[in-house]
């Protein structure tokens, strides 16, 4: 199976659980305060379905086009927004045969369809009329409080967040935590030249990020790149506490290069010399506490790494560059010092010294009960909804260009890794449904943010808001929406020209 498929499979799959989810929020709420549903559909089907059955007053099916689904709650005036739909269809066309009979100069046909148009705008205006007037049946979504329509627009949003914190709660029982805390990477990280180019120098060890110690070492890369201000670094190197800053524009131009990957790296074991296994390896210069950090001018900072290159060079002499402290004679302080060595590799691939045992970096593995996972699941959601916002924020100030990044469904679909990885999958899935469930929020008609706002509005001021202004709303919002879906993939099929 190819890994594009099994992506799609992936991603096809996390939308259909979550959209089902979200969907079922609106069902629940709905049918418990007595609300009629019609429809219950995963995926829209516009002009025809892959499945449907109805269950009781309920269809329940699945469409064709994986945007989303919906549920579809009865209202009594459908009979006259589908006659209105008609009628302005006749109207349509009767404007088309009225601009064909003025270009001919049949006079009768002019008045013939002057009089159509007339009356097909009166029966529209009739038919809205009724629309605006017509009193709500007791199971209708409109009869009830506002409280209770409330209750039923956020209960997707609900559902999505339960989900992303009942997922997160499952992970932490099936398979613990796994993270690298930045205070067990005592012998500094090794950075990508893009890092070198911002400041970072090898064998730096990170204290702070504008003054914000680091737990996780995984903050450091989302703290960089997700920016809205110069960002003030602070790390241990050689032995000192060095303060600098990387303005935002040079942050924001190694985003946008996609340069982050493999940014910085947890220097595992250094090459630190210890002793030597004859003493001509201690003539070519090398002293007990050197720490290689080059090979002919490649920067190599941990054993694995040096290790691979010493073996390249076996039988040849290599420019070995090492590390050392010396004491200043006058401030009696220590400064590094750099030193190179030209030493011969041996067949083996060796260059006969002896290595400091060092204390390996370690993960830090943590084990939940059932029990324990509930909270912890609860915390990681909570920190998720915390840090999405956080970039909807950043991505709505035009100085940070988090807009130009903007992804559709490619780029959700590329998330997912191209073999099957349950482990992987849940994690994704239970992001996507807090990216839902925020989205949805968004105080935008046509989205549950939308209605939400207008019943609260209901709520404060104790009536509706206007019924023109409600369609009106909707429309612009329905406009925004597919304006942004436009956006988001047309970024994805740029993308895929670069």
């Amino acid at each position: 199976m190819s890994s594009v498929l099994i992506q799609a499979l992936q991603f096809v799959l996390a939308l259909s659980l979550l959209v089902t989810i979200h969907e079922l929020g609106h069902f629940l709420a709905a049918r418990m305060f007595g609300i009629r549903v019609d429809k219950f559909y995963l995926f829209f089907n516009p002009w025809f379905s892959l499945y449907k059955r109805k269950i009781g007053s309920v269809e329940f099916g699945i469409g064709w086009l994986p945007l989303g689904g919906y549920v579809s709650i009865y209202d009594s005036r459908e009979r006259l927004y589908n006659e209105e739909t008609a009628l302005k269809e006749r109207l349509k066309d009767a404007k088309a045969e009225l601009r064909k009979a003025k270009r001919s100069g049949n006079e009768a046909a002019v008045a013939e369809f002057n009089d159509a148009v007339a009356t097909l705008e009166t029966d529209i205006e009739r038919v809205r009329e009724e629309q605006r007037t017509l009193a709500p049946e007791p199971d209708e979504l409109r009869a009830k409080p506002a409280w209770k329509r409330l209750i039923v627009m956020v209960a997707g949003v609900f559902m999505n967040l339960v989900a992303a914190m009942v997922i997160y709660a499952g992970i932490l029982c099936a398979w613990g935590e796994d993270y690298l805390r930045n205070e067990n990477v005592v012998h500094g990280y090794s950075f990508s030249e893009p890092a070198k180019e911002l400041g970072f120098e090898d064998r730096d060890r990170i204290l702070s990020i504008d003054n914000e110690a680091i737990g996780n070492a995984e903050e450091i890369g989302m703290k960089l790149l997700l920016s809205e201000a110069d960002r003030n670094i602070t790390v241990v190197r050689n032995r000192d506490t060095v303060t600098f800053t990387i303005p935002m524009e040079r942050l924001i131009a190694m985003r946008e290069a996609r340069e982050f990957a493999g940014m910085y790296t947890p220097i595992q074991l250094p090459y630190v010399v210890d002793g030597y296994s004859n003493e001509a390896v201690e003539a070519l210069g090398y002293r007990v506490g050197d720490q290689i950090v080059a090979v002919d001018d490649v920067a190599a900072c941990s054993g694995e790494v040096i290790s691979p290159m010493l073996a390249e060079r076996k039988g040849r002499v290599a420019n070995v560059r090492v590390l050392r402290y010396e004491t200043d004679s006058v401030t009696l302080a220590e400064r590094p010092v750099y030193v190179d060595i030209a030493t011969p590799i041996n067949e083996e691939g060796m260059i006969g010294i002896m290595l400091k045992e060092q204390p390996a970096v370690e993960f830090t593995h943590v084990d939940y009960t059932f029990w324990e996972s509930i909270p912890a699941g609860v915390k990681s959601g909570i920190r998720e909804v915390k840090s999405y916002w956080d970039q909807l924020v950043m991505m709505v100030n035009p100085d940070t260009k988090l807009y130009k990044e903007v992804g559709g469904f490619l780029s959700i679909g590329s998330v997912f890794p191209d073999t099957w990885n349950w482990l992987a999958f849940w994690n994704i899935t239970a992001l996507i449904s807090i990216m839902l469930a925020v989205m949805n929020l968004l105080p935008i008609p046509v989205l549950d943010g939308g209605h939400v706002l207008f019943a609260l509005y209901e709520i404060v001021t104790r009536r509706k808001p206007n019924e023109k202004f409600l369609e009106v709303a909707q429309t612009i919002g329905f406009m925004l929406l597919m304006l942004l879906l436009i956006y988001a993939n047309g970024n994805d099929i740029m993308n895929l020209f670069k």
